[in-house]
């Protein structure tokens, strides 16, 4: 049986220092089929389409193409519009590919009745607060027991890092809707899947290296607009995918309950922030970069969803409709 046709597709926006890499695990591929990479490039200024045209002048499977809305579920869609191939893999800049990537993709997706396969988030940074975030990332009190974070056998899951799936059952859900927060797309498309009766596979033999924010300031900026993305599903689509995301919002709401609580006393917030901080201290063995990094992550995230909730929800809902991908 002959390999599908596969097309990776990549949304891009200044991402000069990572996408040599990325591109260069790409086209290491050993896929026996039909390969291409669409790159759909959100306006680039750093530099990031002139390594674009390097690429392309000896890679003839590469095409770069626009993507006027910048956002990446746009850039996703064009991409799949630009392609026939029957099988889409979703790429991201911040990743690089082991070289099997796209054959195990195809292959967990071809197996089993799945409409969408993909493998687990694996950070990986070498030195400085990058690696304490990486290892952070990997720690069940670090973002929570999701299994595609630490999933060891093949299991159908809520959703995958990044993920392959049939362009025909991409294009019929419209593709990732562009939600206000312009995150978690990949979430709300895999829980919509899931709630028309599929499945979504993970299999941990599809291998990548995520590289995760390498500052303070970066990682808070990334878990904010994740809690907000969280928020705008919420809203969509009226339930969590999981109580999972309850967790940051009510470490919040019990610190600011303790810091309301200080002119009476302050023994509620020495009770809740002790327990939090020793609880992660003890639990990540007195690392403490490691513990700040999961400190950023729990508050960041929990303020982010707070945020997303004191949107109106009609408001929400109209952008997300307001926002349908043309065909």
């Amino acid at each position: 049986m002959s390999s599908p046709p596969v097309c990776v597709i990549l949304p891009v926006l200044d991402e000069y220092d990572a996408i040599d890499a990325c591109l260069g695990s790409l086209r290491a591929q050993e896929y026996d089929g039909r390969l291409a990479v669409i790159v759909a490039d959100g306006g680039s200024t750093d530099g990031t389409l002139d390594r674009l045209d390097a690429w392309t002048a000896d890679w003839p499977a590469l095409e770069v193409i626009p993507n006027p809305d910048r956002v990446q579920s746009a850039g996703l869609w064009l991409a799949a519009l630009a392609t026939d191939a029957e099988i889409l893999i979703r790429a991201d800049a911040h990743t690089t590919y082991a070289v099997d990537y796209v054959g195990r993709s195809v292959a967990a997706l071809l197996d089993t009745d799945a409409v969408a396969a993909g493998g687990p988030m694996r950070p990986r940074a070498v030195g400085g607060f990058g690696a304490a975030v990486a290892k952070a990332m990997t720690h069940p009190l670090g973002v929570g027991p999701a299994k595609f974070h630490s999933e060891r056998s093949r299991a159908f899951v809520d959703t995958v890092y990044l993920g392959a799936f049939r362009r025909a059952h991409f294009l019929e859900a419209g593709g990732m809707r562009t939600l206000p927060s312009h995150v978690a797309e990949d979430a709300d498309l895999y829980y919509r899947w899931r709630r028309s009766g599929r499945r979504v596979l993970l299999d941990p033999t599809i291998r990548t290296a995520y590289t995760p924010r390498d500052t303070p300031a970066a990682l808070w900026r990334q878990f904010y607009r994740y809690g907000q993305g969280k928020a705008d599903m919420l809203i969509v689509n009226g339930q969590f995918p999981s109580l999972r995301p309850l967790a940051p919002l009510v470490l919040v709401i019990a610190l600011m309950v303790g810091v309301a609580l200080v002119p009476l006393s302050l023994w509620p917030l020495l009770a809740v922030s002790g327990t939090w901080i020793g609880t992660l201290a003890i639990s990540m063995r007195f690392r403490p970069a490691m513990v700040a990094a999961a400190m950023i992550m729990h508050l960041s995230y929990g303020v982010g969803l707070s945020r997303g909730f004191f949107r109106r929800p009609a408001s929400v809902r109209a952008a997300v409709r307001e926002n349908v991908h043309p065909e």
